[in-house]
């Protein structure tokens, strides 16, 4: 706790103060460029990995980077995508997940759950990638059907995306994009998927 209070203190004496003119415009309204949704995981800074300003990027973190279908389940997540888009007519959304995802993880191995039953229930928004892992991913193993399991997640959770209203809206009007991330926590390379060729690719 000392270490946040420490850190406080040293954004109120010098960062905040570097930065005032910006606050203040953020104190009367947001303009952010992008939805970034990730996991809660703490290794994936947002900000960090962008290099972004405070009112850059409207953020939504899940466990696993999940997004329920529309209906599924109405609540934060769901709230948060239809506020961005609709009031904050946002047209960027970015859904990135990372490596060593510890809901992965779970997803692979679901008798480590017993345990969890809050976690069991909230990977139901990931039994598509369960599915689609398990029918085309057979011959994969170890590390590399971890990294294919996190990849697909990315692209189903942009599937779901398109269930949201807002977002569908948008996306028949042209006003939105979609992108797919994943991000490396030991090299800090990211991945972005490739729509057309259904891959992903280096982002350089």
């Amino acid at each position: 706790m000392q270490k946040l209070l420490d850190g406080l203190r040293t954004f109120q004496r010098q960062v905040f103060q570097k930065k005032q003119t910006l606050f203040q415009t953020l104190s009367r309204q947001q303009d952010p460029r992008a939805l970034f949704i990730t996991c809660s995981d703490s290794r994936v800074d947002p900000t960090l990995l962008t290099q972004t300003d405070p009112g850059d990027l409207f953020i939504l973190r899940t466990a696993g980077n999940l997004i329920p279908t529309y209906g599924a389940a109405i609540g934060g997540s769901t709230a948060t995508v239809e506020y961005a888009l609709s009031v904050l007519d946002i047209n960027e959304v970015i859904v990135c997940g990372h490596t060593d995802c510890g809901a992965m993880k779970a997803l692979l191995h679901p008798e480590n759950l017993e345990n969890l039953p809050a976690v069991k229930v909230w990977l139901q928004q990931a039994e598509t990638t369960q599915r689609i892992v398990r029918d085309h991913f057979q011959h994969l193993s170890g590390d590399e059907l971890f990294a294919a399991t996190i990849k697909e997640n990315v692209v189903v959770q942009l599937d779901h995306l398109r269930t949201h209203p807002a977002v569908a809206s948008k996306l028949r009007k042209g006003d939105l994009r979609l992108h797919g991330w994943v991000y490396s926590i030991e090299s800090g390379e990211v991945w972005t998927y490739d729509f057309e060729k259904k891959e992903f690719i280096e982002l350089r």
